[in-house]
C-alpha cells in the first residue's frame, strides 16, 4: 500500500462531506494536515552516515543519553512529522488553553487563511494559455 500512495499524483475526496455535495473548510485543512504527515512517514527515514550517527553513538557510549548531543539537535525536527493543530498537550493543559476541539482549531486557521493569503500571480505564460484554453471552450460550447 505505502508503494501505491507514495506514487499518487493526487488524493481525492480532502474536506468532503455529503458524499461531496459539500465542502467543510475546516475539515479540508484537517485532511490536509493528515495527507502532509502520511507524505512525511511515506518518505522514510534516510539511512546514512549522518543520520546512523555512529560516532556519537560511539562518543555517548552505553548507558549515556542522546538528547543533549548536538546531532539530536540539528536532526530531530526532520525526523518527525510536526503539526500545528493537532494538540498534544495534556488534557488539563489543553481545558486550560480553552478546551478547542480539532475542529474549531482548523476552522479558525481556515478563517486565517482566507483573510490573509496572498497568492504569487501566475507567470505571464500559463495565464495566456488558460485564456486560450477558455477561450476555446467558449467557443466549442457556445453552439
Amino acid at each position: 500500500m505505502a508503494a501505491a500512495l507514495a506514487g499518487a499524483n493526487m488524493i481525492y475526496g480532502l474536506g468532503m462531506v455529503e458524499l461531496g455535495m459539500t465542502m467543510d473548510l475546516g475539515l479540508l485543512v484537517a485532511d490536509n494536515e493528515f495527507v502532509r504527515m502520511l507524505r512525511r512517514m511515506l518518505d522514510g527515514v534516510p539511512v546514512n552516515d549522518a543520520t546512523m550517527a555512529v560516532d556519537v553513538i560511539r562518543e555517548v557510549g552505553i548507558g549515556g543519553e542522546f538528547v543533549t548531543q548536538q546531532h539530536t539537535f540539528d536532526n530531530f525536527k526532520s525526523c518527525q512529522s510536526q503539526s500545528n493543530l493537532i494538540d498534544r498537550n495534556t488534557r488539563s493543559a489543553w481545558i486550560e488553553a480553552g478546551s478547542k476541539d480539532m475542529h474549531t482549531r482548523c476552522n479558525e486557521y481556515a478563517r486565517e487563511i482566507i483573510a490573509t493569503h496572498q497568492p504569487e500571480p501566475l507567470a505571464d505564460s500559463v495565464a495566456e494559455k488558460l485564456r486560450d484554453i477558455v477561450a476555446q471552450a467558449e467557443q466549442e460550447f457556445s453552439s
